[in-house]
């Protein structure tokens, strides 16, 4: 396998490419122009869980979904806000 130098300019470029991709991600969200439903590989990794806690959400009621034919769906606003709802705000002691 080759070996490849990567250079300042490398990273800088891929900084640079990074931030245009996340500014893209965050002007669709605003617009609304990301998916409403995702389905259950794409929740895993948006919430970096695995099927077995996925599946466990479902159980326990935690995350609604609808089934269509095999496929399990969530819906992405919902999702949003129950991460929103279970925030936990930690208070500094002085």
């Amino acid at each position: 396998m080759p070996t490849s130098i990567i250079t300042t300019d490398d990273l800088r470029d891929f900084k640079m490419e990074l931030l245009e991709d996340i500014k893209n991600l965050l002007t669709k969200q605003s617009k609304g122009n990301l998916k409403r439903y995702l389905k259950s590989t794409e929740v895993m990794d948006l919430l970096q869980v695995s099927p077995g806690t996925l599946q466990n959400l479902r159980i326990n009621g935690i995350l609604p979904y609808t089934k269509v034919g095999g496929i399990i769906y969530y819906d992405a606003e919902e999702i949003q806000e129950i991460l929103t709802n279970n925030r936990v705000q930690h208070t500094l002691k002085s």
